[in-house]
């Protein structure tokens, strides 16, 4: 078979992955002059006034001109203006413009929370920016602020509008600093581009588009019509055609034949018979001479040489190679050829002498490196096709890679080869008896071509027909040999006709780009086979040279003239070159595709008076592949030249791309079909692509088919134009659909490369690609930028790129990048790797230097913001305990039974008198140091005792009421249980307060001061440490000392008891106020009375079974909520023995924690999120060490995680999974959920300080999977595990013995049912009284504390937790029987964003977001305004920084539909998380806001 190797799913054909290598420094091209420094590249540039003489007049049209000023001007108004991303100093390339810059002037940080700038002056002319419209990105985009180090950041962010304030950038924009002028000299057509391709644009394109970006307006795509159906089953939109969208029109095509198939006698009947002739007949004739790098011919192969050398090669090839019984190769066996490309004598004979050994060569590039792009792939086809013997020349040999013993190393994914040098001095001769087997052509594999495609006898020897050469001339070759155009005329052709092939490398063409025109003269050639790029760089570096004339020429075949681009080229170089003797009729473009070889050429016409034929088309005609014709003044055409008639010998037909392939109209693009013996016949191994492309059969709309021949596929888009010309649009592999319509990357990259072309990006460097987001194609382009560009030049190039983008293709770019110079993986000629490029892009190892993300302008098949529906109210059904047919969600603990002594008691103080007089040496209390060594404990009596003496100190020195309020600043330990007692002794209300940090002095001593101000504290009481750091200096510069109540220091108590203990009487007075910071950065106080007190210590009681006997661990903060009741009040109730171990010491010590549990057999322990990750992380790698100590879990009934957020499944199941070694039973970890919430106002938090506790005698907590969409329109849907879009959500534990639970909705305040999400509200005899305000003003208490049903049950009180939950009956029986009801929590009503009308929890978004990739390590996200900004904190070097952006928007897009507005890369840490390991993102917020981040790249998503 006549094969073809292909990579799947990349086919990949080098000509089309971009374009070629740099230019060496002796060839200048004009329009590469550096661009002028100028004094602040950081000055805001919609202020800079366009002063005379500051630039060269060449760049007059250039964005300081006055229309763009006006451009940018309405930009502004239209709510377009984009912030430029701020980046960090160390990722900015540091340039020569550096030179050129006063230091402080650079460093621009732009952030969105102040004005914009307007272009007018006068600081009155605001306009409000439409808040509330999500669609538009007023509020997102407009807040640009240019801040300098001498701006004051006090002023709250505006939220509402732009204020223009021009006072910030007035000082620059007179500053300017001479520019330099770069002579550089014009020819005829000088402002000149390349596309991906390398092909030349013109520059009337580049003119056209400079005029457009002129006058741009953002584009106003309507986004699609949207519809969701039930409710959350939120459809994507599919696009609808749009009714005006052009159609094809004319009638079906006729399949087009080119000319009979002449036979021509005495003709060779196959290539090595043809070789055989010329050798034998005229062996002195020149076949190939080979030029080095000077230009100098080096080697003259003549016809005789290649027959005996290939002689001699292909018998060692046979005889030399394994045994006389066992050789390597067999005929048909295929053999891979490394040569240099400028090395051609070397691969003709190799080739040469593949073909008389009858095995097969497979030429391929010679791989650089042992990771080279691309030759992975390559080596997997090299497998694939049972490739095992490499031959190589001597040269080429020495110089690949090497391993330290000399040997040539396997190349990564390589299969093993046999690397056999072909040079004659290493061959031996063959015997004279011994002679190849010359066969006729047939169809076996003559050579497989392996980027594109594989030939055989039959298409070789029809080639010199199909061909128009002519026997014996002298054909100049500039393409590369090995594959496509070059080979087919270099190397088979050639031999065929006995023709002399000028070989010139392309590393001649680099130091010289004239030298195949100074070969054409000199050897009189008639023919040169060149591609686009050549011809133009001839043009640039042509010079009115005397010694070149191109008369001799009688066709000069441009290989790559099916590419739309090569017409500039064409056109240009005829009128430069038409006085050396051109002629018009000389230039033949060709069409040839790897799969159907040469598909169409123009012949050389004698006459000279017919044109050549020119299309003009409308580029939206053709985004839906529709043909018309425009006026070449329209600015967004394709202009188009013919590629001739059809190949003699061939039928052409052009049908559907997709799908069954139909016969197109006439009018209408698609891809040609060629039906001809000189084809391939198949992809090497891929019989089902094979079948797909090389064994068509178009069909008519009739339903009959064209012929009764296959069709071969060539890839190739166009139609068939009059007179049977053939026009080709574009291509199949570089075709982009985005939402319906058909772009050709092509015409993408010339757009980019026409706006101002030169400054920023290197010709050629410049890659397009799609990935798919969202369910459709969304294009990305990378380019590569010149070292001397500035940030804010690159910036301004990228958002014209996109303008000019969306203006001229109407489609929006989803990503544009810039990477540095020389980075994109390159092909072995020096074009980008366009399938390595797309991998790096996707796995985030670009690193590009600048990204600008536009989902916003394309994405625009989101499903419809949701529009709330009005709930059920009162006047629903409900029977009994049902509404609308399903069981209310409710729930409760057991009861409260009164059984024990100390249930007699009202008051803890009380408590404590009974145990020191009952049990007085029994051990309450033990603290561990970060050793594990006991520091000290408490007995009852001792705790009592101490407690008297801190009564004494506060009725005697502090002269303190009854009532009173006092703060108890103490390190987590036993002065503060003793100073809590004290304080209910002396009849004082305690109110405990974490220390300031004595290394960060200035950020946490405000808060104790406002907690201390808040609770109207009569006095402090402290340490005499920390009585001494809040007098030291660093202390008194944050808060004044003389601003503090008392401060009283208790470490000298006095030795005498107080005369007689405060006997409390009314058990609703208060007893203590628990102060807690929420999430959202809210203080607020909550007020815990007596009862309370009593009734949550029993509750905890009867729900631990904990008893005098037991012992349990804490590893909990003392300052607030459940932490403070397990340190300080359940050990005096129940008598049993704490062991307190402050989580602090974990940072020096992470295995104290479970060492301790270990040593000291502890049954129940409690800890929170933040100890279970420092252990996770901290002790990871260490199990088996801790083993070898001895750590044994296995003892351990419950591990009990307090939090107040849903529970962090992955979390607890990393814990439980990384100990499970020591003995840790899985069942045993479990959660609580206590609430202290706050929303906006400071006047509200904790409302019950528990609801649940996970305790034991209950069932295991359950984990259920919701669909996350549901969720955000406040709805559970229950889905199996491992289905799309599932959440898991574990059970909080089991509800507290004299706890009853309710689901509400939030906004209705009307029960809701079993498994409907709603707010949880709890009644329960330890709810707290009310917030403290200190003030008087209640407002919140009565619906926050004292919230009664709408309807159903509106006699019970119930306080509000201010989380999202549900309840959910269980199959499952607790202890009396009773089904199981578990609740499941969602989180906090105050931290959902509500975004696009539905809400979102963060932590949803941010676990998407850590997984993206390995090196973001934590991320927070939080709405402004109406857009989502994401904080990711980067490990590794922030050169990865700019990988992320595009992989989190993607992600976020995917998983949530969610456009991300902003993405914030910092370093490791700055994320505030609290102590109970929560993320405090409204501190990050203002932080961001205030740009007290130094973040490493912000990047504002268009």
């Amino acid at each position: 078979g006549h094969t073809r190797l292909c990579i799947t799913p990349i086919s990949f054909h080098t000509e089309n992955l971009g374009g070629f290598l740099y230019l060496s420094p002796s060839v200048t091209l004009t329009g590469m002059s550096h661009r002028p420094p100028f004094a602040p590249p950081s000055a805001a540039r919609f202020h800079r006034r366009r002063s005379s003489g500051t630039r060269d007049e060449r760049y007059r049209s250039d964005v300081h001109s006055e229309a763009v000023q006006a451009v940018l001007a309405r930009h502004v108004e239209s709510n377009v203006a984009v912030p430029m991303p701020s980046k960090r100093r160390s990722l900015v390339v540091q340039t020569s413009m550096d030179a050129y810059t006063p230091p402080g002037e650079t460093h621009t940080l732009i952030h969105l929370s102040a004005h914009l700038g307007s272009t007018s002056s006068s600081s009155s002319s605001t306009q409000s920016g439409g808040s509330g419209n999500a669609g538009r990105l007023a509020d997102s985009l407009a807040h640009t602020h240019l801040s300098h180090p001498h701006l004051n950041h006090s002023a709250p962010p505006d939220v509402t509008g732009y204020s223009s304030d021009s006072s910030h950038s007035r000082p620059h924009s007179e500053r300017h600093i001479g520019t330099i002028a770069r002579n550089t000299q014009k020819y005829g057509n000088a402002e000149r581009m390349e596309t991906g391709d390398g092909v030349p644009v013109s520059s009337r394109v580049s003119a056209k588009i400079q005029q457009l970006v002129n006058t741009l307006k953002m584009p106003r795509r309507p986004p699609l019509r949207e519809f969701f159906v039930d409710d959350f089953e939120e459809l994507l939109e599919v696009q609808q055609p749009d009714p005006k969208q052009p159609r094809p029109e004319g009638a079906e095509m006729l399949a087009v034949s080119g000319e009979a198939l002449g036979v021509v006698t005495n003709w060779p009947p196959s290539l090595e018979a043809a070789l055989q002739r010329w050798g034998t007949i005229s062996p002195k004739a020149p076949c190939l001479t080979s030029l080095d790098t000077t230009g100098k011919p080096l080697y003259v192969l003549t016809y005789g040489k290649l027959w005996s050398r290939s002689i001699k090669l292909a018998y060692n090839i046979l005889h030399k190679l394994g045994s006389k019984q066992e050789p390597m190769l067999r005929p048909g066996d295929r053999v891979a050829l490394v040569f240099p490309n400028n090395d051609p004598v070397a691969f003709m004979v190799a080739f040469y002498g593949c073909l008389l050994a009858e095995v097969v060569p497979v030429p391929i590039e010679v791989p650089l490196t042992r990771k080279d792009a691309g030759s992975q792939q390559i080596g997997f086809l090299l497998g694939s096709c049972g490739v095992t013997v490499a031959l190589t020349s001597d040269a080429c040999h020495k110089g690949l890679p090497k391993s330290a013993t000399g040997e040539i190393p396997q190349f990564r994914g390589w299969p093993k080869l046999l690397w056999f040098v072909t040079e004659s001095k290493h061959l031996s001769k063959p015997p004279r008896d011994w002679f190849p087997h010359i066969k006729d052509a047939n169809s076996d594999t003559a050579y497989i071509e392996i980027h594109p495609l594989p030939g055989n006898h039959s298409l070789l020897s029809s080639t010199p027909s199909t061909s128009p050469l002519s026997a014996a001339e002298t054909i100049v070759n500039v393409l590369d040999f090995k594959k496509d155009v070059g080979l087919w005329h270099g190397i088979l052709t050639s031999v065929m006709n006995m023709m002399h092939v000028i070989s010139v490398p392309y590393s001649l063409m680099k130091v010289n780009p004239l030298s195949w025109i100074q070969k054409v003269y000199h050897f009189k050639a008639k023919v040169a086979c060149v591609k686009s790029r050549d011809m133009h760089w001839a043009l640039v570096a042509h010079r009115e040279q005397k010694d070149i004339s191109l008369s001799s020429l009688r066709m000069l075949l441009v290989a790559d003239g099916s590419n739309p681009w090569s017409i500039s080229s064409c056109d240009a170089f005829l009128n430069v070159f038409q006085s050396k003797g051109l002629r018009s009729e000389v230039i033949c473009p060709c069409a040839s595709s790897p799969e159907a070889l040469t598909v169409a050429i123009r012949r050389p016409v004698e006459d000279s008076s017919q044109p050549p034929g020119r299309g003009v088309l409308s580029m939206q005609g053709l985004s839906y592949s529709v043909v018309r014709v425009d006026t070449e003044e329209r600015l967004s055409v394709l202009t188009v030249q013919d590629v001739g008639t059809v190949m003699p010998g061939a039928v052409v037909c052009v049908v559907k791309p997709e799908g069954v392939p139909l016969l197109c109209k006439t009018d209408e693009i698609g891809e040609l079909c060629v039906c001809s013996v000189a084809t391939g016949t198949s992809y090497y191994g891929l019989t089902g692509m094979t079948k797909n492309t090389f064994e068509v059969f178009p069909v008519a709309s009739g339903g009959g088919l064209v012929s009764e021949y296959a069709f071969v596929r060539t890839g190739l888009l166009g139609f068939v134009g009059p007179g049977g010309l053939v026009f080709i649009s574009g291509k199949m592999d570089g075709l982009i659909m985005v939402s319906g319509r058909r772009h050709n990357a092509d015409d993408i990259v010339a757009t980019a490369l026409a706006v101002e072309p030169m400054k920023f990006v290197y010709r050629g460097r410049i890659a397009v690609f799609c990935v798919t987001v969202l369910r459709d194609e969304r294009i990305v382009v990378v380019a590569e930028q010149r070292p001397d560009s500035t940030e804010e030049d690159s910036f301004q190039w990228m958002s014209r790129v996109l303008q000019a983008i969306d203006s001229i293709h109407g489609v929006g770019v989803f990503c544009l990048g810039l990477v540095p110079a020389n980075t994109l993986p390159k092909t072995p000629l020096g074009g980008i790797h366009l399938s390595e490029t797309k991998q790096l892009y996707l796995e985030g190892g670009l690193h590009p230097c600048n990204v600008l993300m536009c989902p916003h302008t394309c994405v625009t098949n989101l499903p419809k913001p949701r529009q709330k529906q009005p709930e059920i109210g009162p006047a629903s059904v409900m029977v009994g305990n049902l509404v609308s047919g399903k069981r209310i969600a409710m729930a409760s603990g057991r009861d409260l039974g009164q059984t024990d002594d100390n249930d007699q008691f009202l008051f803890l103080s009380e408590v404590l008198q009974w145990r020191s007089q009952t049990t007085p040496d029994h051990i309450l209390y033990t603290l561990l140091s970060s050793r594990g060594l006991v520091s000290s404990s408490l007995t009852c009596l001792q705790l009592h005792k101490r407690a008297e003496r801190v009564a004494a100190l506060l009725l005697e020195r502090g002269g303190l009421q009854e009532g009173d309020h006092i703060a108890l600043v103490y390190p987590p330990g036993i002065d503060l249980i003793a100073a809590f007692y004290g304080c209910l002794y002396a009849g004082c209300v305690p109110i405990t307060v974490r220390p300031p940090h004595p290394q960060n002095i200035s950020t946490t001593l405000p808060t104790v001061k406002m907690i201390v101000e808040v609770s109207r504290s009569a006095c402090v009481m402290t340490t005499a440490v920390i009585c001494k750091l809040l007098r030291s200096k660093e202390a008194v510069a944050t808060v004044d000392i003389r601003n503090w109540p008392p401060v009283l220091d208790t470490d000298d108590l006095p030795k005498k008891k107080p005369p007689a203990l405060y006997k409390p009487c009314n058990p609703d007075a208060l007893a203590y106020l628990d102060f807690s910071v929420s999430t959202t950065g809210m203080l607020a106080g909550v007020q815990m009375s007596h009862n309370a007190v009593g009734a949550f210590c029993r509750s905890v009681k009867l729900q631990c079974e904990l008893y005098p006997s037991r012992e349990v661990a804490i590893c909990l903060d003392p300052y607030c909520g459940l932490g403070f009741v397990l340190w300080c009040l359940c050990s005096v109730y129940s008598g049993h023995q704490s062991i307190l171990i402050p989580p602090v010491e974990l940072e020096s010590n992470p295995a104290l924690w479970l060492l301790a549990v270990s040593q000291l057999r502890v049954r129940d322990t409690f800890c929170s999120y933040s100890v279970m990750e420092l252990c996770t992380k901290g002790l990871g790698l260490q199990t088996e060490a801790l083993k070898a100590r001895g750590l044994d879990l296995s003892r351990v009934r419950a591990c009990v995680v307090v939090a107040e957020e849903r529970p962090r499944m992955s979390l607890t199941h990393s814990f439980s999974k990384l100990f499970k070694d020591l003995g840790l039973h899985p069942r045993s970890v479990s959660t609580a959920f206590g609430c202290r919430v706050n929303l906006a106002i400071c006047l509200q938090v904790c409302v019950c300080v528990c609801v649940c506790v996970c305790g034991t005698s209950g069932p295991d907590p359950t984990t259920v999977y919701v669909d996350m969409r549901a969720l955000r329109h406040d709805r559970v849907r229950l889905v199996e595990r491992g289905s799309p879009h599932s959440l898991p959500l574990m059970e909080s534990g089991k509800i507290l013995p004299g706890v009853r639970i309710i689901i509400a909705n939030p906004e209705t305040k009307g029960p809701l049912g079993d498994s409907h999400l709603g707010e949880i509200w709890v009644h329960s005899a330890h709810n707290g009284s009310g917030y403290y305000s200190g003030y008087g003003e209640e407002v919140l208490q009565s619906d926050h504390f004292t919230s009664r049903l709408s309807f159903g049950d509106t006699s019970t009180v119930w306080a509000r937790t201010g989380y999202l939950g549900f309840l959910r009956r269980t199959e499952l029986t607790d202890a009396s029987g009773e089904r199981h009801d578990a609740l499941y929590v969602v989180g906090a009503l105050e931290e959902a964003m509500e975004l696009r009308g539905m809400r979102y929890h963060p932590i949803d978004i941010e676990t998407s977001v850590i997984r993206t990739h390995k090196n973001i390590m934590e991320c927070a996200v939080f709405p402004w305004t109406n857009l989502l900004v994401v904080v990711i904190e980067l490990e590794g070097s922030e050169q990865e920084a700019l990988d992320l952006v595009p992989m989190v928007t993607k992600a976020v897009l995917e998983e949530h539909y969610l456009i991300v507005g902003v993405v914030v890369v910092t370093d490791i840490g700055v994320i505030p998380i609290n102590s109970r390991g929560e993320k405090q993102r409204m501190h990050l917020r203002d932080g961001f806001l205030q740009d007290q981040l130094d973040p490493i790249y912000v990047a504002y998503n268009m």
